[in-house]
């Protein structure tokens, strides 16, 4: 193999694809980005390099941001290479690739976010916006409230000047532009949340009320928290990924592989001024809440349908899991009789329309996104994805038969080992009590519905409760393949592609 060209500015003009074409030296900060991984880079930092690719929004480059200690390593990798970032896109029939150059620099991982958080105060930056999982907002899964309790809030609101969460050292940012008397940026969230803004909103505000109520009333008064919606599958950076990018002649530490398919839906809603996100392919609109509905219900609960099935039967990734006739037959099911019957049309496509979309990205084979990534956090992702489905259902007096399979499914997987008797690895920030509901759920599966936090009054449903314990014990006595072909029924398997 040829030397690799060493991903930098000095080495752009050598740079064999597609690469910025604007001066990067020229680039002044606009945005502080928050949580810098893979899908921020596929995503909201490919829209802007679009628009300077335009000519515009040049002052809008983006300062990479991390609250945590193991996001010293992405830092460390990106300035190497003066962030740039090589994007590999793949279809089924081809492959694409291209380098983006928005992010200008990545501010230092520190213990007391000092850097972030005069970075945050400086009246250049209009706009903070923030991917750090689901999970991340502080949120009551059962009541949706703001979690108080948390000791991380706890700390933060006792000691606003020494803040150790992202919105701790927001809040504290924002008290330091209200005293110099300088406007409130935007808050936008980039994670799949329905109404993630809202969301924002909720944690900033309350999180600042524990320790300056009249900073809060300035906040919510003056501060704008748009509600979104994204969309784009960014699988994690391994081997075979930074493989594909030598096979392009260029050494990137941290390139990203993603889908070509990318949505991003925006309430009009900036306090201190946007980039026209809109002139490269985003859409405002004051209808986010539809579109979000539609996304988070049928691909991101869509996920978790199959990720936790995929895992029982050592499925490594999505892609797999779409190839295998009984897994299959279980997406199609849930999505045709229990998922899209929740959802509305938006403008220019159906919910059936949608999952027939879905259901070609999920199958793409050369997306290796891993059905534990996928897995990952179902605590947050089943209560935000999936439970809202079903309470719905419930309400309307729909089947909830599909869906419960599904929560047994996850109950099933949690007790930690997969039908050949291999080890799953804790995959959930609360591992443990998961672990110990599951196994007792062996053999009293309503252990796993009396989990509180997540299932609230689920317990109580006797349409859901029975579908779920019955499922439950047939998993165990039968085993994932049996279960799932009890569901699927020989008529749809075959139609699924199985014999």
């Amino acid at each position: 193999m040829t030397d690799l060209i060493p991903l930098s500015n000095k080495t752009l003009d050598r740079i064999p694809i597609p690469h910025p074409t604007y001066d990067r030296s020229q680039l002044t900060p606009g945005i502080v980005h928050i949580g810098v991984g893979n899908f921020h880079r596929a995503h909201q930092a490919w829209y802007l390099h679009r628009l300077m690719e335009q000519g515009r929004a040049h002052d809008w480059a983006i300062l990479g941001a991390g609250v945590r200690p193991y996001d010293a390593a992405m830092r460390e990798r990106l300035l190497a290479q003066d962030c740039l970032t090589t994007l590999i896109a793949l279809d089924p029939g081809s492959v694409s690739a291209e380098v983006i150059g928005p992010m200008i620099d990545y501010l230092p991982i520190e213990e007391d976010h000092g850097a972030l958080i005069a970075a945050m105060a400086d009246p250049a930056t209009r706009i903070v916006a923030l991917t750090v999982t689901e999970s991340g907002y502080f949120v009551d899964p059962v009541t949706k409230g703001f979690d108080e309790a948390n000791p991380e809030i706890q700390h933060d609101a006792a000691h606003p000047d020494a803040p150790r969460t992202a919105f701790g050292a927001m809040v504290k940012a924002l008290r330091l532009r209200r005293a110099a008397g300088i406007g409130p940026f935007t808050g936008l969230s980039c994670d799949n949340l329905q109404g993630n803004g809202a969301i924002l909103r909720q944690t900033v505000v309350s999180l600042a009320r524990l320790s300056d109520p009249e900073l809060a009333e300035w906040i919510d008064a003056m501060g704008s928290f748009p509600n979104s919606m994204v969309d784009c599958i960014a699988p994690a950076t391994g081997p075979t990924e930074r493989a594909l990018c030598a096979d392009l002649g260029i050494a990137d530490a941290a390139p990203v592989t993603h889908e070509t398919f990318r949505q991003w839906v925006i309430e009009d809603d900036f306090c201190a001024g946007r980039p026209d996100w809109d002139k490269v392919g985003a859409t405002f609109s004051d209808d986010v809440h539809a579109y979000e509905t539609m996304k988070i219900r049928i691909l991101n609960a869509g996920h978790q349908v199959l990720a936790n099935a995929g895992e029982l039967l050592g499925l490594e990734t999505i892609a797999d899991c779409m190839a295998d006739p009984l897994v299959r037959g279980l997406f199609a099911r849930v999505q045709a009789e229990e998922i899209t019957p929740t959802v509305h049309p938006v403008p220019g496509t159906t919910p059936q329309a949608y999952a027939e979309l879905i259901t070609a990205r999920f199958a793409n084979p050369r997306i290796v996104d891993t059905t534990r990534r996928v897995a990952f956090d179902g605590s947050a992702r089943h209560t935000g994805f999936v439970l809202p489905i079903l309470r719905d259902q419930l309400a309307r007096g729909g089947s909830v038969t599909g869906l419960a399979l599904v929560e047994a499914l996850w109950a099933r997987m949690c007790a930690g080992h997969r039908e050949d008797g291999s080890e799953i690895a804790a995959n959930d920030p609360a591992w443990d009590e998961l672990n110990a509901a599951a196994l007792a759920a062996r053999d009293r599966p309503m252990a796993w519905l009396e989990q509180a936090r997540l299932y609230g009054d689920l317990k109580d449903q006797p349409a859901f409760a029975e579908a779920f314990a019955g499922w439950l014990q047939a998993l165990w006595a039968e085993g994932t393949t049996a279960a799932l072909t009890r569901y699927v029924g020989p008529d749809q398997r075959a139609a699924q592609g199985g014999g």
